[in-house]
């Protein structure tokens, strides 16, 4: 009976160690952050673009571009841009800077669109539990932008602090 009662108290132990891991990882309220791979689509034409890395750097949300997922466009480069940015390859490029949390979204920074050369005032905001990037660029006031919805990709395994910049 003592094994019994030991064995009961053992599952007991795990089962309530688990309890905030669940509870956790269902809960809408929990904070999901916009690090990680996110899967961009063109505003035009509806097809996947590119693949962009969000990373924090003390306290600062930053982007670059990862991946292009169209081939003739690889090897682009920004000839329009008008900052440090000017004939630099898109990909490898950071296209958002210094995007801080601010209540339920990241702002205070800003975006480049690599197609144009135009740096805009940006606004990021997680959804779906983390699933889909919420991405407004706009001049002035946050009304006159565009916005666009990112989806998350899932990492690689070959991602390390030092590698992702």
């Amino acid at each position: 009976m003592q094994k019994l009662t030991r064995r009961n108290l053992l599952r007991a132990s795990a089962l309530a160690s688990l309890t905030p891991l669940i509870l956790t990882a269902s809960d809408p309220t929990v904070a999901v952050t916009p690090v990680g791979r996110w899967r961009t689509v063109d505003d035009k034409t509806g097809k996947p673009r590119s693949i962009v890395r969000v990373w924090e750097e003390n306290g600062r949300f930053f982007g670059k571009v990862e991946q292009s997922l169209n081939p003739e466009r690889a090897g682009r480069r920004c000839d329009k841009c008008t900052d440090e940015r000017k004939d630099q390859l898109v990909v490898g490029m950071v296209i958002i800077r210094n995007l801080e949390l601010k209540g339920d979204e990241y702002s205070g920074g800003d975006i480049l669109d690599p197609d144009n050369g135009k740096i805009y005032r940006c606004k990021l905001r997680v959804r779906e539990y983390g699933k889909v990037l919420s991405v407004r660029g706009y001049l002035g006031a946050s009304m006159f932008g565009r916005s666009q919805t990112w989806t998350r990709e899932p990492e690689t395994g070959a991602e390390t602090d030092g590698q992702r910049n």
